[in-house]
Formats: structure tokens, sequence, C-alpha cells
């Protein structure tokens, strides 16, 4: 099932059990994935690109969760964390802690990378294989602890 047809089904299901919460989620996910369907590109949605379109969504629901914060706007700061739950509902699980950590020291050996000035090298790797399944800045502050240590 793609992400549209769960979309499709979970949206009948929030509205008859009046869910606003999940409402406002579902149909914000709902409108991108129209968005990228009529852009003209002519592309396919695949699962990367679903996982792209969600976690691009969450991340602008977390800067304007934190800007609504700093400016005492809790009551909009609740409906931006409220929306992030059901966003995060379709995303895989995440890679996090020390199972990510593992992954990056192996990424590191073998690239070789031994000093702060390799980053670079062991980010582009470490970003294409973990696409999708961990926070890119986790995986940043992970890789430069592993590398100052080392």
């Amino acid at each position: 099932m793609t992400l549209e047809e769960k979309i499709a089904k979970d949206l009948v299901v929030a509205m008859k059990a009046k869910d606003e919460a999940s409402l406002r989620g579902i149909r914000a996910i709902k409108s991108a994935i129209l968005l990228i369907k009529t852009d003209g590109s002519g592309q396919a949605i695949d699962e990367m690109k679903e996982v792209q379109l969600l976690q691009k969504l969450l991340k602008t629901r977390q800067e304007s969760q934190d800007i609504y914060l700093k400016n005492g706007r809790t009551e909009l700061a609740e409906k931006e964390a409220e929306e992030i739950e059901v966003i995060k509902r379709y995303l895989p699980k995440m890679i996090e802690g020390a199972e990510l950590e593992e992954i990056l020291k192996i990424i590191v050996a073998e690239t070789g990378a031994e000093s702060p000035k390799d980053m670079g090298k062991v980010m582009g790797l470490a970003n294409k294989q973990l696409a999708g399944k961990a926070d890119g800045k986790s995986i940043s502050e992970i890789v430069r602890k592993l590398l100052s240590a080392g």
C-alpha cells in the first residue's frame, strides 16, 4: 500500500472519529503528495521520495514549533506538536542512539577517516546509507564526536 493510499484510508477514519489533530496532519501530507504529483516533473513517487516528503514536513513543523515556543505562543506550538506526532506515524522507524553510533563507527572505519578534516567524506557515505533512516543532525553530531575523539 502506497503512502497516498494509507493517507486516503486514514483520512476517512479521522473524519469519522472527528480527530482534528490527525485531520490536520493527514491533510498536510495529502496536500504535499498532490503538489509533487502535479509539479510537472512527471516523476513517480517512490518510497524514498515519500520518506523525504515526510521528513521535510516534519522538519518544517519542528522549526515552526521552536519559533512559537520562543515567542510564547504555546497554543500554536501544541498544534504543531500534534501534527508532528501524526506525521511520525507514517515515517519508518528511525535509527537512533547507540545503534546509530555503531553504524557510524563502521562507516568511519570504511572511509579511513581519522580527523575532523575527513568529516565530508564520512557524511557523504553516511547520508547515502542512512537516508530516511536517521536524522541528519544526529548523524552529524555523532560523526563529529567520533572524529574528534579519534
